[in-house]
């Protein structure tokens, strides 16, 4: 149950480096003049550069190198001691003559473009005590030291965020007596863990390889560590179990190891009694949650999401009173909640128990966690319903309750409008033939920015009390009953910019009000919208979707009964990524105008009465992956070139008067053969728009579980 992707990001910690670092260069003070070989090497450090970010004019103003930008002098020796050049736009090779400047001690010159290798003369070098060349596009591997080299002082060695491959090698980590952080993390290493500092390096606190191409077991040379604060290998190939010797490592702070296909039960972590972070989601574990849990008293983090886990939820996890987030989303806990007492978790923020089996009523004690905002209970066997006390979850943004078998829409409303922080609410799968309220008093949800009522097969109409949420970007009441226009004040909603309420009896025309939404009119949509909003990453079908660089609009009003003309205004949707009309009763030719719909990934106009002609300049839509006009009645020849080379022929069926280069009628051919009538999977072009929606956010897509049934007509 490996998630398919997760936001994870590249963390060093301060303790054992930042503030280090800063406190170490605080304690040098520059001097007057370098050493002329000092100088020398340098230059040919600055000769070696493409782009240089400004420092060849910056260094030739002074014939001083201690007084050159980024240059740290000794004094009263002038020798360089630090170099300091991160984040300048450097790009070229680093240079092997600073293995020349015999008292350097710190080299950052991270966050460059940087390339080439990592020169064995720095690796070597009997001065250099940190090295950070993080965030570059360094390549190859580690060069092996020779066995004659000397003992290295070298204490933080940070190659984060290259290109680097192949294994570590052995030798280079037994002359490094001193090292104390090493972060190899986002390259391709292969191989197995690397061990040997455990054993040469007694003070070896911080080893970070998440995100390589490692595998194989969890070495148990690592309990040699006996000083380890941070092991994190996440984002790798590695497999078995958690090795027992690993549990010895009491010193241990965070052991993460998420997105592996780590297997077997977590016996034996109650003697990392310093744990303060436990991440292991994301692979293959079985078992239950030990009682013995509740020894972890420093525990804060606690990420079991995405195995094969069971059992009830032990009372002891309440003994964890510092715990901060829980998240074991997607996997097979049982058992009644209420056995856990969540009034003992004071600085409970994040609760996630997405897709479980957890039974009974949800605790009251949940209401007790006053610094919550992100609760997630969703698609477990819960029943009863919300308490009046959630209100007191003051701080509470995200709440998702998707498929809990709630009742009583009008009153769950009434009790969520006092949860005033409020900007998430998915509610779906919830209130079955209930009609939608439409009483003018529900308020008190002036922050919500996403809210989700779909799949309840809710009768009415859209509700005008949704006019007052004047913060909503995304509006979800798709596979319901509802029925009546689609009202005008749409376009008074200025961040709106998804709406989907598809599969409803919508009718009337399309409003050309709804062609004014501000947001979906902005070419900048991306710049307005707030990632922050999501506390929690939100799935699909049980897995999160990322697609960068994408637009994010949306509006989707298929499987409706709507009339008329596509107004001619639809092309001023600059931002629109997804525009779905299939399935209704439309008629008139397509509006040239959605040729002006640069962004459009999806377009499907299928299932209407459309006639006249394809646009031709609709090749253009250099996006365009998803094309459906199936099942109309237009004529004449398909567009050539450009996306329509790669659309299946199915694109077009059911249009008898069609001809072209893909269909059997070729243009100026007699007579058109019979069209055959291909059913259309609506939820194929939803999933393609849902893939890409995180564009923005960074965290997947609307729902927590979405019901796409096949598409009708009414």
């Amino acid at each position: 149950m490996q998630p398919l992707s997760r936001s994870h990001m590249n963390q060093i910690p301060i303790p054992f480096f930042g503030l280090a670092l800063v406190l170490l260069v605080s304690l040098v003070s520059p001097t007057s003049s370098c050493t002329e070989q000092d100088k020398s090497s340098l230059l040919q450090l600055l000769a070696g550069f493409s782009r240089d970010g400004g420092l060849t004019a910056s260094w030739r103003s002074n014939t001083d190198c201690c007084m050159w930008e980024g240059i740290t002098c000794s004094s009263p020796s002038g020798m360089v001691t630090d170099i300091c050049l991160a984040s300048r736009g450097l790009e070229g090779p680093i240079s092997p003559f600073l293995g020349n400047l015999t008292g350097l001690l710190r080299l950052d010159m991270s966050r460059n473009s940087l390339s080439g290798g990592l020169p064995l003369e720095l690796v070597q070098s009997t001065s250099i005590i940190v090295i950070d060349v993080s965030f570059n596009r360094l390549t190859g591997g580690l060069s092996e030291l020779p066995s004659t080299a000397p003992v290295q002082p070298l204490q933080v060695l940070n190659i984060s965020s290259n290109l680097f491959t192949g294994r570590f090698p052995s030798t280079i980590w037994r002359v490094m007596k001193s090292l104390v952080v090493l972060n190899a993390s986002t390259n391709s290493f292969t191989g197995q863990i690397p061990t040997t500092p455990c054993v040469s390096s007694p003070s070896f606190a911080v080893l970070e390889l998440s995100f390589n191409q490692f595998s194989g077991n969890i070495p148990r040379g690592l309990s040699n560590c006996t000083v380890l604060k941070l092991l994190s290998a996440g984002y790798n190939n590695l497999s078995g179990t958690l090795p027992e010797e690993l549990f010895n490592v009491a010193s241990l702070e965070k052991l993460s190891f998420p997105s592996n296909r780590l297997e077997g039960a977590l016996d034996g972590i109650n003697k990392l009694t310093n744990l303060v972070t436990l991440d292991l989601g994301g692979n293959e574990l079985s078992g239950n949650i030990p009682e013995s849990i509740g020894d972890l008293k420093r525990l804060e983090e606690l990420h079991l999401e995405h195995n094969n886990m069971s059992g009830e939820l032990p009372t002891t996890l309440s003994n964890c009173t510092n715990l901060v987030t829980i998240d074991l989303k997607s996997n097979y806990f049982s058992g009644k909640l209420t056995k856990v007492n969540f009034s003992n978790l004071p600085n409970l923020t994040k609760l996630d128990l997405l897709y479980n089996r957890l039974t009974g009523k949800i605790p009251d004690s949940i209401y007790s966690c006053s610094k919550l905002t992100a609760l997630r209970l969703s698609c477990n066997h819960f029943h009863g319903q919300l308490s009046e006390r959630i209100g007191n979850l003051k701080s509470l943004s995200f709440l998702s309750v998707y498929n809990m078998s709630l009742t009583n829409i009008t009153r769950t409303l009434q009790i969520l409008r006092s949860s005033r922080s409020l900007s998430i609410l998915l509610i779906g799968l919830n209130f079955m033939h209930e009609t939608m309220p439409e009483d003018d008093n529900i308020n008190g949800f002036e922050k919500l920015h996403v809210i989700s009522m779909e799949s309840c097969s809710l009768s009415g109409t859209i509700p005008d009390w949704l006019s007052k949420l004047t913060n909503l970007e995304i509006l979800s009441l798709n596979n319901n009953r509802l029925s009546g226009p689609i009202p005008d004040w749409i376009s008074s909603l200025n961040f709106l910019f998804y709406l989907d309420i598809s599969n409803n009896n919508i009718t009337g025309k399309i409003p050309t009000t709804l062609t004014e939404m501000p947001m979906v009119n902005s070419e900048n949509t991306q710049a307005h919208l707030d990632p922050s909003v999501f506390p929690l990453p939100i799935y699909r079908g049980g897995l999160e979707y990322r697609k960068p660089n994408v637009s994010t609009g949306l509006l989707d009003l298929s499987n409706n009964k709507l009339t008329g003309d596509i107004p001619l205004e639809i092309g001023q949707l600059k931002s629109l990524y997804s525009l779905n009309l299939s399935f209704n009763d439309l008629t008139g030719q397509i509006p040239i105008s959605i040729c002006n719909l640069t962004n459009l990934y999806v377009l499907d106009l299928s299932d209407n009465n459309l006639t006249g002609a394809i646009p031709s300049a609709l090749n253009s839509l250099h996006f365009l992956s998803r094309f459906n006009i199936s099942n109309n009645d237009l004529e004449g020849p398909i567009p050539s070139g450009g996306q329509f080379d790669t659309f299946e022929t199915s694109s077009f069926d059911g249009n008898n008067k069609l001809c072209g280069s893909m269909l059997i009628h070729k243009c100026g051919s007699a007579e058109a053969p019979p069209a055959t009538i291909t059913p259309t999977k609506l939820s194929d072009y939803k999933a393609a728009f849902l893939i890409a929606f995180s564009a923005f956010f960074g965290v997947g897509v609307l729902y927590d579980q979405i019901v796409l049934s096949r598409y009708t007509s009414h």
